[in-house]
């Protein structure tokens, strides 16, 4: 490595469902794109770098100092002739904002059963999965035909809004000979990408709240999941970089832009500043979607389950009393609280969403995109003192 740039890196050691990974580096060592830096410990995936450099310290994340000259080779992942073994090596994970590894959900057996594709993108804003299929739809379909062998399902079907008619049509041609693989459509609404209602949509069953899709002999996966996984079969790549949209108060920009295989690690701004840059008056920087996306700031780097870096309107001055009211489906009480802070307000009261349910020591909703009327809850919140509701999503 001949010098190196002065640009640092932040790649997270919890970038997955389960515990932080273990690294497998040390401060001042050289390291080259594509390598393992940092393995899991129980539930987990690997982690590897995105860059060449120099890590400069550790800490809940590897930092690495970018070298000035960045080949596009990468070191391979280990050969195998199993399938699953490489999607693990790979350190592949659902790339929909779950994080749960990729390889464990492989790992089921379905005979007969379906492997659902994932396309909803139902948050405003975000299109970066979209994009992809316009651009690259024989790279999904190859990732759904490995998912198929290797769960040894009979059935496939891509699920997604009618409203993409771009993408509709490019995945018809895609699949014009493809026997097993069907497209069935979601309805148009927020939210249609939750795994249950993909489920109900599909399948025409009704899961119960904490029921997992393998009660109906089901999986489902994320469109750059599957990308990831056919990259991991064909071409040995570990998971190094990320599809993400950038959008929200960007100069020239409303309706939010694309970047394709973003290097895992680097500072949102990177990609704020290559969409056009900060808007005046530009508010907080919301890391995932606008319904359940977390606050974040310049600095924040980029995981393999950032989907969207969404800059906001500047919080309004509102001194006033707010009631929050929670909702499984988008924004919950933590965040909303933050949101209230950020204007200047007092949360006085908290409710839940009447359709949320406790299962497991986890609220969800039990019946998703199915929103209540709140008129009761409204009036409690009220009398509770709230002058004015803020709700993280609801259709009443």
């Amino acid at each position: 490595m001949k010098g190196v740039s002065g640009i640092k890196i932040k790649i997270l050691l919890k970038q997955h469902v389960g515990a932080p990974c273990k690294t497998t580096v040390k401060i001042g060592q050289e390291i080259k794109k594509g390598e393992l830096i940092a393995e899991p410990e129980g539930l987990g995936a690997n982690i590897h770098s995105s860059v060449y450099g120099i890590v400069v310290d550790i800490n809940d994340a590897i930092v690495i100092e970018m070298a000035d000259d960045q080949p596009k080779y990468f070191m391979p992942i280990a050969d195998t002739s199993c399938n699953i073994e490489a999607v693990k090596e790979a350190g592949v994970v659902g790339a929909g904002g779950a994080g749960f590894p990729t390889h464990v959900k492989l790992n089921a057996k379905l005979n007969d059963g379906y492997v659902l594709v994932n396309t909803a993108e139902c948050e405003p804003i975000l299109k970066h999965n979209i994009k992809l299929i316009e651009e690259k739809p024989e790279l999904l379909i190859r990732g759904l035909k490995y998912a198929m062998e290797m769960t040894k399902a009979k059935k496939a079907y891509i699920a997604i809004k009618p409203n993409h008619k771009k993408a509709i049509i490019i995945l018809g041609k895609a699949i014009k000979f493809e026997q097993n693989i069907e497209i069935k459509f979601l309805p148009n609404m927020y939210p249609a990408g939750d795994e249950r209602v993909v489920i109900r949509e599909t399948l025409g069953v009704e899961l119960e709240p904490g029921q997992l899709p393998n009660a109906v002999n089901a999986v489902v996966f994320n469109v750059e999941t599957l990308k990831n996984v056919a990259l991991a079969i064909e071409e040995r790549r570990p998971v190094i970089a990320k599809d993400v949209t950038v959008g929200g108060r960007i100069k020239g920009d409303v309706d939010g832009k694309v970047f394709l295989n973003a290097p895992i690690g680097m500072p949102v701004d990177h990609y704020v500043n290559l969409a056009g840059g900060l808007e005046k008056n530009s508010g907080e920087i919301v890391i995932g979607g606008p319904f359940t996306g977390i606050a974040g700031h310049e600095n924040s780097p980029i995981t393999k389950t950032t989907g969207g870096v969404l800059v906001g309107m500047v919080f309004p001055n509102d001194n006033r009393k707010f009631g929050i009211l929670a909702c499984e489906c988008g924004a919950q009480e933590d965040r909303l609280t933050e949101i209230v802070d950020g204007m200047g307000g007092t949360v006085v009261a908290a409710e839940k969403c009447k359709r949320m349910v406790e299962v497991n020591g986890r609220y969800r909703c039990d019946k998703p995109g199915e929103c209540p009327g709140q008129t009761e809850t409204v009036l409690k919140l009220k009398k509770a003192g709230a002058e004015a509701i803020i709700v993280g999503t609801c259709e009443d």
